[in-house]
């Protein structure tokens, strides 16, 4: 090929590293295409040749521009695309070439391309810069289409051993014959004893109990390891283990992060809905779908995925603060999206076409349209049917409870007395709840006239409700009317019809259009006989203003009759002064009031929790903006348009620009969960292999790319990736798989001809011994001291005591506890915050993702694990644990701590050190020593 450098194509990288990309000039005529078919071999490849590929080539790419691979060439230089497949007009290359500007005519010396050559330019952009696949390897071979990552998922042919009496499980067969080619062997069966132990904390995150440890290793059949596998992933606590590793690497916190770090009381779902997930055993395609669009899908919290990062709050009024800050926010959500699901790190193509991988410029911002229309927040979630219909039952049973419990109630009650000169004794008007009790009387109607108000304003209420017996008469669904003085204008949640509509709160209320008085009157369809009126303000307790202080109740007995008076606020007693108590209560029957009350309370509050509508911090959705190509990323910089689509890497997608919202999702999560995804299955195996053995096949489980570490065993992966989508992307079908294999089973011993070959186990010669996570060493610290809550899901509770001002600040709890004794999965998350106690332990806070948990040793982890509060109270725990498990004998409490704690019985030497130590120091001092051991929180 000439390398000859021409000077057009210096000035053509000059101008394009310059100047952003030209749009189409009415000063600037084209020469028109040339006519007929164009051949890239025959007519574009030799003028690439003579004019552009000695600096645009394998040897130098000024301005980031190659034109002699198909990839990189689409993809443009460091200011975006110079080739607009379909669009010549609007190719940055033509009008360089034709030297717009005219100062910038190229080449400055010698002469410019002719028109025919400029012709053949413009055909061939205009026919789609169509480019045989032959000439894709020129100069150098594309990383698109030879980087072990990107090709096809296929299966291998499993590894058959010389030596094996029996054929081998593949994944034993895959990592045996990777051991010979090194001349090493695997290390036989690890002892019943550790391998129960080794299941229960990788898989559930706590040791197993020594009932379970003793039922194991004394189970002689063939297949107890077998059955006990199959126990564990069926164990509840596997969803809660396995939420962890996800939730690090989707970067979930509970907190906004950034200056105001306020928390997102509602993400809890998200959480619970991750958890549920792998405790159903959730098709992980499916999984995927769901965490994208799952609004579609009848997964509504599962889109928390999507908003699960950071956000800044705080806005401006000014517009490039603004545009940058909704820029991070997409940005955030595309390459978490790629790291995930792809193990692609498509982040770094925000700025410029990817350095390392085949991610153009134009690309990012077409997946960036894809999610254009998600906006962090909360909104309503729908339950489940079976959800709902439970909550509709409580409701009907809340609801004839609190019938029975107001009835009893009234029989505490005092009688109204409108007798003139009535002294007070009942008690004071709440904004809560009241009750008027009078002698029963004959009504056609009812009126509650509002004289003053407690501290002005327009009074309000909430519901109005009239007692025959035990039966609310003054109900709308059963036919009586209402009408008022008038009503607040301007209100939807302020109407008369809420009078008397059976809900109660202040969304549900009336207000008068007069200040400090006003009036309700209710009509029944039929004369009734009535004996009490219950009112509030606000049964929800939000609101306290607008109360009426000053009242009368009224009754006619007859459309046209006059109005009698049957109970005013004149004989209650004045605010504060008897905290609405009744003092002409006996005792035991003031005492009987209050537990009524207290049930009456708890039943209101129960009954306002489950009709309000649950909400979920998913994020919430609109009609997207057009998105434009950013030139370096700059949000004030936008060139031209970029319709929402997918990599050509595989598979490619392309949406019109007007696409529905939810439709570009759903194009999304259907071309990422696709089986010809090549990456998709191969990622998450690597996870799921991660986690079981300390270090995935692929190192950079995040990064699948050419800048990422290549596979340990390639054939392996692809082996299990291919089997895994052949099993319907199950992941406990994944987990058994791994969890049988005698690579999984094999002992932990070190072996000194193996470390001189492999010193960290990288080939799995041995089971990699490793530290848990604090996560696991919360919770186990908690099981072995006997006081774990294993109470599941719902909001979580909290390791920091929380000031709540415009910047939230999270103090670290020094004191614990029960409240603080549930595994650590269901700690609200903060970001920029850890645990004061196992935040030392290398615990993520969600501000990034985290793929790969590192594992340091410091001396804080040893200071806290050793004289923390937390530490300290459950060393008394695990002491009290013992004297009731145990009895008084020493020996046999000390027996007991070592199943409990390692699931074995102490050596003869252990046990002597222990009955010393205790007799003088006492037991929590040694139960405080085991807490600490190495062998509570290693993996054996």
């Amino acid at each position: 090929m000439n390398r000859t450098l021409s000077l057009t194509c210096v000035l053509l990288a000059a101008m394009l590293t310059a100047v952003a990309a030209p749009g189409p000039s009415a000063d600037i005529t084209l020469p028109p295409p040339a006519p007929g078919p164009v051949d890239f071999d025959r007519d574009i490849a030799p003028l690439f040749e003579r004019h552009c590929v000695s600096c645009h080539g394998p040897e130098r790419q000024r301005g980031g521009l190659r034109l002699d691979v198909r990839t990189r060439a689409l993809a443009g230089g460091n200011s975006g695309p110079a080739i607009v497949p379909g669009r010549s007009a609007e190719s940055p290359l033509l009008h360089f070439v034709i030297g717009e500007p005219a100062d910038m005519r190229m080449p400055r010396e010698g002469e410019p391309l002719s028109n025919g050559e400029v012709g053949l330019l413009r055909a061939w952009i205009e026919q789609g810069a169509p480019w045989p696949q032959s000439q894709s390897d020129a100069g150098e071979a594309d990383p698109a289409r030879t980087h072990w990552a990107f090709q096809p998922l296929m299966r291998p042919a499993v590894p058959v051993a010389a030596s094996a009496a029996e054929p081998l499980q593949p994944v034993d067969a895959f990592i045996d014959a990777r051991l010979a080619a090194e001349g090493l062997r695997r290390n036989p069966e690890a002892d019943p004893r550790s391998l129960i132990r080794r299941l229960y904390l990788v898989m559930l995150g706590v040791p197993p109990g020594p009932g379970e440890v003793e039922a194991f290793v004394n189970d002689t059949a063939s297949d107890a390891y077998e059955r006990l596998v199959d126990r564990v992933l069926g164990d509840m606590r596997y969803g809660e283990r396995w939420a962890r590793h996800w939730l690090d690497v989707i970067r979930f916190a509970e907190s906004n992060g950034f200056e105001t770090n306020r928390e997102r009381l509602q993400a809890w779902r998200f959480r619970d809905y991750v958890i549920q997930s792998f405790n159903e055993d959730k098709p992980y395609d499916q999984f995927v779908r769901e965490q994208i669009a799952g609004d579609a899908l009848g997964a509504d919290v599962a889109t928390g995925f999507l908003v699960g990062g950071p956000v800044d709050i705080v806005k401006s009024p000014d517009p490039r603060l603004t545009a940058q800050q909704r820029a991070d926010e997409l940005d955030d959500m595309v390459a978490t999206t790629g790291t995930t699901f792809l193990g692609l790190t498509l982040g770094c193509a925000r700025c410029h076409t990817h350095k390392f991988d085949p991610v153009t410029h134009r690309e990012y911002h077409a997946l960036t349209a894809l999610l254009a229309g998600v906006q962090h927040g909360e909104r309503p979630v729908a339950l489940p049917p079976s959800e709902e219909a439970a909550r509709a039952r409580r409701l009907e049973e809340l609801a004839a409870q609190l019938v029975v419990l107001n009835a009893e109630l009234t029989t505490f009650e005092p009688q109204a007395v409108v007798e003139p000169g009535a002294l007070p004794g009942r008690p004071e008007v709440q904004a809560r709840l009241n009750v008027d009790r009078f002698a029963p009387v004959t009504a056609r109607r009812l009126r509650f006239v509002i004289e003053e108000t407690r501290g002005g304003g327009e009074p309000c209420l909430d519901e109005l409700e009239v007692y025959s017996g035990a039966r609310n008469v003054a109900l709308a669904s059963r036919g009586t009317t209402v009408r008022v003085s008038g009503t607040l204008p301007g209100y939807a949640i302020h109407q008369a019809a809420h009078v008397n509509d059976g809900r109660t709160g202040n969304d549900h209320s009336w207000i008068a259009d007069t200040t400090g008085q006003g009036w309700v009157e209710l009509a029944f369809p039929e004369a009734v006989v009535v004996d009490r009126v219950v009112w509030g303000r606000d049964r929800e307790g939000r609101f306290g203003d607008r109360t009426p202080g000053r009242y009368r109740i009224e009754v006619a007995d007859d459309i046209a009759a006059d109005w009698q008076t049957v109970a005013t606020s004149a004989d209650r007693l004045p605010a504060g002064s008897a905290k609405g108590d009744i003092a002409s209560l006996a005792p035991e029957a003031a005492a009987q009031r209050s537990r009524l009350l207290s049930e009456q309370e708890a039943c209101l509050r129960e009954q306002r929790s489950l009709r309000e509508r649950p909400t979920t911090y998913s994020g919430t959705f609109q009609t997207p903006r057009t998105i434009r190509r950013l030139h370096r990323g700059d949000p004030l910089e936008p060139r031209e348009a970029v319709a929402p689509g997918t990599l050509e890497l595989f598979r490619p997608l392309q949406l019109a620009e007007e696409a529905p919202e939810q439709a570009r999702r759903l194009a999304l999560a259907d071309w990422i969960a696709h089986p010809e995804n090549p990456l998709t299955a191969r990622v998450l195996v690597n996870r799921v292999w991660q986690h079981a053995f300390g270090v995935g096949l692929v190192a950079t489980p995040n990064d699948f790319g050419l800048n990422g570490s290549p596979p340990s065993h390639p054939e392996l992966l692809d082996w299990l990736a291919a089997d895994f989508i052949a099993s319907g992307w199950r992941l406990k079908a994944l987990h058994r798989q791994l969890l049988l294999s005698g690579t999984w089973r094999q002992s932990s011993a070190p072996r000194e001809d193996a470390r001189r070959v492999d010193a960290n186990s990288r080939l799995l010669w041995r089971f990699p011994p490793r530290r848990l996570e604090a996560e696991a060493i919360r919770d186990t610290l908690l099981a072995v001291s006997g006081v774990l809550d294993p109470t599941p899901g719902g909001p979580g509770f909290y390791l920091h005591e929380v000031d709540r001002e415009n910047v939230y600040h999270y103090h670290p709890k020094e004191q614990f506890g029960p409240a603080e004794y549930r595994r650590m999965i269901y700690a609200f998350k903060v970001r920029m915050e850890q645990d004061g106690v196992f935040g030392a332990f290398d615990c993520p806070d969600g501000s990034l993702v985290v793929p790969k948990r590192s594992s340091s040793t410091t001396p804080l982890q040893a200071l806290n694990l050793f004289n923390s509060r937390f530490t300290l109270d459950l060393a008394d725990a695990f002491a009290a644990r013992l004297d009731r498990e145990a009895g008084g004998d020493p020996a046999d409490r000390i027996g007991r701590a070592w199943l409990l704690a390692f699931g074995r019985a102490p050596a003869a030497g252990e046990r002597d050190e222990a009955l010393a130590w205790s007799a003088q120091h006492g037991f929590p001092a040694l139960c405080r020593a085991l807490l600490n051991a190495n062998e509570l929180v290693f993996l054996p």
